[in-house]
């Protein structure tokens, strides 16, 4: 028999885990989007702190630390002349060599040569020129810039292609060849491609010849020009960060190298290639490293190639740009960067943005993020339960019970149910229904016929309108967002509880406007001048007559004196202080109110000796109540007063 063992996965996320509950992730944003937060901000802000019930994995807050201290980290590392610094160094101890080998002889031949060693070139690549021809006396000296040269090549090679160091590492005539081989082959291949000509196929036999001399193993040509190009560009910023000096040092060694290679025109039209394929990236860019150790060319590309990863990496996870996705975050570099495990962090991440609009929770126009009518039910939901967890239980005699039915109290007789009807079943005589419909001998089979349910006291239907002042100064004063909160709960609150009443939401600031519920969260403030309440209870005395069979009852949230009213020929007239029409148009709607017997009762943010003279002329005029509310406590006197209201009818 096969046998088993199991042990700890490690390659990648949990396949047995259970889907995450995107409906906590919202919940988290909306406690921003509740507070005043854009949609996009919320779920931005959610993404950079991570998943609420996920500890474990990292938020974009979180990866953008490892990146800027991975990026510290290389840049510390070491300096970027090390090539040069180790050529000189090569150089001279060769030159030392060979005057010890000149010194004991005293022929003109070892003079003239002495000489010919003291006219070198004080450049370094200029002076290995020079040399290209000598014949050495000094067989450790020959040695010495054998080694030199083979550092550069290895070297100069390895900045263009990773790996190639170690490839070269004994190199030989054989070696060489094929170098410039796989370089024709490349060229080739890029000229087929910008002629249309390219095919899988081509890159395939490729690889099969030259594969290993590119370590990052793509897996088309795509990805190999990307990664040709980000190390081309490496380069270039490795030269460009160096000094006047050492820059000109260092590509005259370079071009000598590749000359000595016969890969000076194969080079050349690989990086006319690459640049034109990608020139978005930062070819001349100079970038510092403060580093004490010196580096080897192709170490100091690597760290810069690896630096410029780094830097789009931190660009794409801040998301601070218009239209920012999580999608814009590079993989393939963030597992180059950080590791599988960061890769895993945000799939994860990923998964939270893709679920929330694939379950109909977030939509996107024009790269503009929305909440959709499910998404603002589930936020109505939590701000109406942030407003009973305030309430005091005992006091207000209301609590969450999940098990009672939808409508009034029990009359103790039943009826037949039909379609549409929200009482519950009576379970008892719908089962005696079908045992007597049934079958003597048979079990029972209920059909719908046999239904009833259990009749409750007709409850008495409201007309609901509240009133939200939108203008600036709301905004001013901090007390927007439980505005906010404090509508949607309500809308949640007769929605669930109060599926028979008619609800109204009307905000108002210069003019007044019917508020829909899928447009409360996104909701935000009007910049503009004016507190039209006149405009808004007009509004409101249009919904009450449409429903004159409802109670009506008309609620009012603001923190200031009404400044505006409404023309004639509908514009909005301002005037601070309130001229004695905008008074008088407002308390003629305030009249309007109480003889459709709509008790009006308003809420207070603020406590301005202005708005309380002119509440306190409402509550005379109407009867109604007056409110002086915190911004915290808001939600929770409007909705409480609600309550009061539809239980004393």
């Amino acid at each position: 028999m096969t046998g088993y063992r199991y042990g700890e996965y490690h390659d990648g996320p949990d396949p047995l885990a259970p889907p995450y509950d995107v409906r906590s992730a919202l919940d988290e944003m909306g406690d921003a989007i509740l507070s005043g937060s854009t949609p996009v901000h919320a779920l931005r802000d959610l993404l950079k702190r991570g998943l609420p019930d996920a500890p474990d994995r990292r938020g974009l807050d979180d990866l953008l630390r490892e990146v800027r201290r991975r990026r510290r980290e290389l840049r510390e590392q070491g300096r970027l002349d090390g090539t040069l610094e180790r050529a000189r160094e090569l150089l001279d101890k060769a030159l030392g060599q060979e005057r010890a080998a000149l010194f004991p002889d005293t022929s003109d031949d070892a003079r003239l040569r002495e000489s010919e060693l003291e006219m070198l070139s004080a450049d370094t690549a200029t002076a290995i020129g020079e040399l290209s021809d000598y014949q050495w006396r000094s067989p450790a000296a020959r040695a010495t810039f054998e080694e030199l040269r083979d550092l550069l090549r290895r070297e100069v090679l390895d900045s263009q292609f990773r790996g190639l160091r170690e490839a070269l590492a004994n190199p030989d005539a054989e070696a060489m060849e094929r170098v410039r081989r796989m370089m024709d082959a490349l060229n080739e291949m890029l000229d087929r491609d910008t002629r249309g000509e390219h095919t899988q196929e081509d890159f395939d036999r490729f690889m099969g010849d030259f594969g290993d001399m590119f370590p990052e193993r793509p897996r088309n040509l795509d990805e190999l020009v990307d990664a040709l190009a980000r190390r081309a560009a490496a380069t270039q910023r490795m030269l460009a960060s160096l000094t006047a000096k050492q820059r000109e040092e260092l590509s005259g060694l370079i071009d000598q190298t590749l000359a000595d290679s016969g890969l000076s025109d194969q080079m050349r039209r690989l990086g006319e290639a690459l640049h034109a394929r990608r020139p978005d990236l930062a070819w001349s860019t100079p970038e510092r490293l403060t580093g004490e150790n010196p580096m080897g060319m192709g170490d100091a590309v690597t760290a810069l190639e690896e630096l410029s990863d780094l830097s789009r990496l931190e660009a794409a996870l801040r998301q601070d740009y218009p239209g920012a996705r999580l999608d814009d975050v590079d993989e393939a570099a963030i597992r180059r960067a950080l590791g599988r495990s960061a890769v895993d962090d945000l799939s994860a991440l990923k998964q939270i943005e893709r679920e929330l609009e694939q379950q109909g929770y977030l939509l996107r126009k024009r790269g503009k993020l929305e909440l959709t009518p499910k998404a603002v039910r589930r936020l109505g939901e939590t701000a109406l339960r942030r407003v009973f967890s305030s309430l005091d239980a005992g006091r207000r005699g209301d609590h969450d019970q999940r098990d009672a039915g939808a409508a009034g109290e029990l009359t103790g007789s039943s009826r037949p149910w039909r379609f549409g009807d929200e009482q519950p079943i009576d379970v008892v005589r719908t089962l005696v229904n079908g045992v007597r419909r049934g079958r003597e001998g048979k079990g029972v089979r209920l059909s719908v016929d046999d239904f009833e349910v259990a009749e409750t006291e007709r409850r008495t239907a409201a007309a609901v309108c509240l009133l939200v002042d939108l203008s600036y100064s709301m905004a001013l004063r901090g007390t927007w967002a439980a505005a906010k909160q404090t509508a949607l709960a309500l809308q949640a609150l007769v929605a669930t509880k109060f599926p028979q009443d008619a609800v109204q939401i009307v905000g108002f600031s210069n003019y007044a406007r019917v508020l829909q519920p899928d447009e409360l969260a996104g909701l935000d403030w009007d910049m503009v001048q004016g507190t039209n309440l006149h405009h808004a209870l007009l509004i409101a005395g249009r919904h009450l007559d449409r429903h004159p069979d409802f109670e009506p009852v008309v609620l009012v949230v603001t923190d200031g004196e009404p400044t505006a009213h409404l023309l004639r020929n509908g514009r909005s007239a301002f005037e601070w202080p309130p001229s004695p029409e905008t008074l008088e148009l407002t308390l003629a709607e305030v009249d309007k109110m109480t003889r459709r017997r709509a008790t009006l009762n308003v809420f207070m943010l603020a406590g301005d000796e202005r708005l309380k003279e002119f509440v306190d002329e409402v509550a005379r005029r109407n009867g109604g109540r007056v409110f002086s509310a915190s911004a915290d406590r808001l939600g929770e006197y409007v909705v409480s007063d609600f309550l009061r209201a539809r239980r004393a009818r």
